[in-house]
């Protein structure tokens, strides 16, 4: 097929030529053409394009050669780049810090503060000397109250701390005078000869000194030794000794830390309890404790558990009365979503010593005639859940019961008219202990915002339901409080503050001494303290970052309540006060 497409072709080819031809007047002749081989075309035979195509167009004007010359001419210049600086990040100036620090105020009702704090580090920090003394006072009158209802409250320390690589230890002491007046009288009871001769000042006095270590990586981990003397203007006096060692061993993945304690307090008061007629016998008191409180803790992922115990071994050394207690020390947490929801719970108890020097604390105003005792806190089951809801708002609700034996109740002194101490403590205004069974159940709740590092709010409230063993009222236990704090930064000058308070009802019993008749059957009047909510506020402007003042204010809703049976507190008071940092 091929061969006659090729004959066909070659016919018509040479018919053309033959035609061109024609047109001339040569003739050219005929020829044959015989084809042996059929035409097998391959790729190279292509005629191909040339990448640089040259060109033979005889108008392409031929390029001239130029030739240039450079001549060098020096020139002279005095241009010299500037350096190059790298750019600066601009930040704040870091606050200056001082290591003193001085504040004094003055208010109404002759209301005074002083405040004075001063630490020095040496050798390169690794040694620091601490040095703070803090006052205040009140010399001011209450309405509708005969006797002075001045106080002052004064207190020194000076502490030294050494901080090595593997070790810390430091030694403290303290001082401190107190001066209260046993000025809660009933009212219209007592004529004016009889009050103009009482002599209701009560001074207390304290002395202590500690010492304390921290080792690394050692079984020894801590240990602490205190001692301290207390005293007071009617010849009582108490002294108290701790010494409480810790130690830790690593148990694999686990860590059991061993903590024991062995406390002494002891004193005696020369006068007898108010509740009796005559004012002997005196009174005293020795108790020891010696205790160990194994703890082995396990953690897992998200989950903390402490099983633990206390076993403790009381020794009442007036009483020669001896006993044994063994007290739960479980506690566990888990993270139910991450850190916003960890639920915990535990089951604790413990032999509290209590102390001469504990009461005056809580209540300055009681007898010196306390009968002191331990208390046994059986239990204290609780379970709760806290967490942070945002970065900036955490939260802990929290329900408890526990039971405990020999707690101490605040109960109002009787009026006992048969007595003749030499401090005027015996006229229904005072208070002793009265120790009762308990059984409590318990909400507490808390709520803490913090917008930011300048405005942080906090918010808790408790709820309590007493139940006691002889039927009595808790005396002086409110069943509601509740408290919220608040401060705000307010650009670099001005700063705020407000703290408010509520307390609940609270229940008393006012008695009255009989001759020859039992204490529990004197004549007796419940007395119901009314709840009362407390606010105060403080505000304050920084002249420079060391000098600044201040105005405090107590008492905002100038309600003369009562804290405790015959105490009034003092209305509305306004204190206002200068402030400086320093290097010393």
């Amino acid at each position: 097929m091929y061969k006659h497409l090729i004959v066909v072709f070659a016919g018509v080819f040479t018919g053309g030529i033959c035609t061109l031809s024609a047109q001339d007047d040569t003739n050219i002749g005929t020829e044959t053409v015989t084809v042996v081989k059929p035409y097998s075309p391959a790729v190279s035979d292509a005629f191909k394009i040339r990448p640089v195509p040259q060109l033979n167009d005889s108008i392409v004007l031929q390029k001239k050669e130029i030739e240039y010359q450079i001549y060098s001419v020096p020139v002279a210049s005095t241009f010299s780049p500037a350096k190059g600086k790298a750019s600066q990040v601009k930040k704040a100036a870091p606050e200056k810090l001082f290591n003193s620090y001085a504040s004094v105020g003055l208010g109404n009702f002759n209301n005074a503060l002083a405040d004075f704090y001063t630490s020095r580090d040496l050798y390169r920090g690794n040694e620091r000397l601490d040095f703070g003394l803090n006052h205040r006072s009140s010399r001011g009158d209450i309405d509708n109250t005969p006797l002075d209802t001045d106080y002052y409250n004064t207190r020194l320390e000076a502490a030294y701390s050494n901080r090595d690589s593997d070790r810390s230890w430091g030694v403290d002491i303290g001082l401190q005078h107190q001066l209260y007046n046993w000025y809660g009288l009933p009212e219209g009871v007592f004529d004016e000869a009889t009050i103009a001769a009482m002599d209701e000042k009560q001074q207390y006095y304290s002395a202590e000194a500690g010492a304390q270590i921290d080792l690394e990586d050692s079984f020894f981990s801590r240990g602490e030794l205190r001692y301290r003397r207390f005293w007071d203007a009617v010849d009582s006096g108490e002294n108290r000794v701790i010494l409480a060692p810790s130690f830790a061993i690593p148990l694999n993945e686990e860590n059991l830390v061993i903590k024991v304690r062995a406390d002494y307090v002891g004193g005696d008061f020369t006068n007898a309890n108010v509740d009796n007629i005559q004012n002997t016998p005196g009174i005293a008191y020795g108790l020891f404790q010696a205790g160990i409180n194994p703890g082995l803790l396990i953690e897992r992922e998200g989950l903390s558990i402490n099983l633990g115990a206390h076993i403790v071994y009381g020794l009442d050394t007036e009483r020669s009365d001896t006993n044994f207690y063994i007290y739960p020390a479980v506690t566990a947490a888990y993270e139910l979503l991450d850190e916003a929801a960890i639920a915990y719970a535990g089951v604790e108890g413990g032999l509290e010593q209590n102390s001469y020097y504990d009461f005056v604390s809580l209540n300055p105003f009681v007898s010196p005639t306390l009968d002191i005792q331990p208390t046994d806190r059986q239990y204290d089951a609780y379970v709760g859940v806290k967490g942070q809801l945002f970065s900036n708002v955490s939260y802990n609700i929290r329900g408890s019961y526990k039971a405990e034996n020999r707690r101490p109740l605040f109960l109002l002194n009787p009026e006992n008219t048969f007595r003749d101490d030499e401090k005027a403590y015996y006229y229904g205004n005072s208070f002793g202990l009265f120790y009762d069974d308990i059984k409590t159940l318990g909400l507490f709740g808390e709520l803490n915002l913090t917008v930011n590092r300048n405005f942080s709010l906090g918010l808790n409230a408790t709820v309590n339901d007493y139940n006691t063993e002889t039927g009595n009222t808790a005396w002086n236990l409110p069943n509601v409080e509740g408290s919220l704090f608040l401060d705000y930064q307010i650009g670099d000058k001005w700063y705020l503050g407000s703290q408010l308070f509520y307390v609940g009802e609270r229940e008393d019993l006012a008695r009255v001494a009989v001759q020859n008749v039992a204490p529990a059957d004197y004549p007796a009047t419940l007395l119901v303290l009314d709840s009362y909510f407390d606010a105060n506020a403080h505000i304050g402007y920084r002249f420079t970052e060391q000098f600044s003042l201040f105005v405090k204010a107590a008492n905002l809703a100038n309600n003369q309540y009562q804290r405790w049976a015959n105490f009034r507190v003092q209305s509305l008071q306004v204190l206002a006060g200068i402030s400086y940092k320093f290097d010393l």
